[in-house]
């Protein structure tokens, strides 16, 4: 078995969103981007915490998992988000631009059926804020097949925990016992 794949969303997983009253935490920090097709006149504000990319640093030096960037802001990820954080241009997932009103117009999460394609039989971790019931038993099926697969799902005005990093490295270190003992 291959190692896991660590599949990091960004939106409401390192960038929260704003509660109800329009707040967001006040280990976040401020920073104007410009992503790709924006103008330098017209910069998206975004919250990052700066103690994400030391923790995520962490996690990647264990060598248990190979972090790989799954969410909508694609290359971005790599050339705007990532730098913030101090982290190392990491791989993404390319995931389309579907015209689409819902995260889940058939149930579940749009990305899951190309994440499903681009991982083929690997095992993976994915954070995502945005899982449903639907994504949950995917995970579980296709760990009946021998493609481990753990989600975990941030609360999207809170964001990424040091317990959900820290779930993940326990899960990876799992498999990757069960591969050495095999």
């Amino acid at each position: 078995m291959r190692q896991p794949y660590l599949l990091l969303d960004i939106d409401g997983v390192l960038i929260p969103f704003p509660d109800d009253d329009g707040t967001t935490p006040a280990t976040h920090i401020r920073h104007d981007v410009v992503p790709t097709g924006r103008s330098v006149h017209d910069p998206v504000a975004i919250w990052l915490n700066p103690d994400h990319g030391p923790l995520l640093m962490d996690v990647f030096r264990t060598g248990l998992v190979s972090p790989t960037w799954c969410t909508s802001w694609r290359r971005d990820a790599a050339t705007l988000i990532g730098p913030l954080l101090g982290l190392p241009p990491l791989p993404y997932v390319d995931l389309p631009r579907p015209e689409i009103t819902t995260s889940h117009p058939n149930g579940y999460l749009w990305k899951r059926d190309y994440v499903d394609t681009w991982l083929g039989d690997a095992p993976a971790v994915w954070i995502d804020d945005d899982f449903t019931v639907l994504d949950h038993d995917w995970a579980t099926e296709r760990t009946a097949r021998s493609s481990a697969t753990l989600l975990i799902q941030p609360d999207h005005h809170v964001g990424l925990q040091v317990e959900h990093l820290a779930q993940a490295v326990r899960w990876a270190a799992r498999l990757s016992a069960a591969r050495t003992a095999a």
